[in-house]
């Protein structure tokens, strides 16, 4: 029983650390893999950006520091319909990691976007996408949104946000 156990965590070890690589596995170029050679049709945005931390009073329980930022989204010249999007972080010297992701629903709910579908000119936007954490430090999240046309044409849109570790309020 010893030797299953022991065999069964080696592999699930083994896979999530392939799993992980796949995410960005060629570290002499600046994108995780899946947004790499996809052509750019969406703007996305951050605001403020660099952000910067602030005691969270109003809702210490969500951790005791506040990121407060909005991000937006804009199709530059076509209708698409959103199939995922999200964010990687990066806070050490390993680079990309992935941190959230979005099917279409979950999009066109935080980003008020009827149907997840994008018109052109029309901006949608995140408004309380906000970071929360009980210590400050500093951070890069990279979002992104991956969409389609009526021709099934793959689109993608990205923006870095910095996040800071000095409070200056």
């Amino acid at each position: 029983m010893k030797l299953l156990f022991t065999t069964v965590t080696a592999l699930l070890l083994i896979s999530s650390s392939c799993t992980a690589q796949s995410t960005w596995s060629n570290k002499s170029r600046i994108l995780p893999d899946e947004l790499r050679k996809v052509p750019v049709s969406i703007l996305v945005t951050h605001s403020p950006n660099p952000n910067y931390p602030e005691l969270n009073s109003e809702s210490p329980k969500n951790g005791k520091y506040v990121w407060k930022h909005a991000t937006s989204v804009t199709s530059i010249n076509r209708s698409l319909q959103v199939v995922k999007a999200g964010s990687y972080i990066w806070y050490n010297e390993e680079g990309w990691k992935r941190n959230v992701v979005y099917n279409k629903r979950q999009f066109a709910d935080r980003f008020n976007c009827p149907k997840g579908k994008l018109e052109p000119g029309v901006t949608y936007t995140f408004s309380k996408n906000y970071r929360y954490g009980d210590v400050t430090y500093g951070g890069d999240a990279l979002w992104y949104v991956i969409a389609k046309d009526k021709d099934g044409n793959m689109y993608k849109g990205m923006g870095i946000i910095e996040t800071e570790s000095e409070i200056i309020k």
